[in-house]
């Protein structure tokens, strides 16, 4: 073999070794926000403040309410214009 063909071979390597660790950290992603819209909803049902919810969570005060939506939890009447 050249050198040509295994500096080829290591770059495939490394590409396909850099593609299956992007794959994996996504999946561990997506299973990390799951558990946070998780917490977030557990939050607002208990009581806890919006503004208090979206300062201890990764996520915006639109999303916040986005995810409170979602899942029926209507916002306190006397916060409502």
């Amino acid at each position: 073999m050249c050198s040509d063909t295994l500096l080829r071979m290591d770059v495939e390597q490394a590409l396909d070794q850099a593609a299956q660790r992007y794959r994996e950290t996504g999946e561990a992603h997506d299973r990390a926000r799951k558990a946070a819209v998780a917490a977030v909803v557990a939050a607002l049902k208990s009581g806890m403040r919006p503004t208090d919810v979206t300062n201890r969570s990764p996520f915006t005060a639109a999303y916040v309410r986005r995810i409170a939506r979602e899942n029926g939890i209507n916002a306190d009447p006397k916060y409502q214009r």
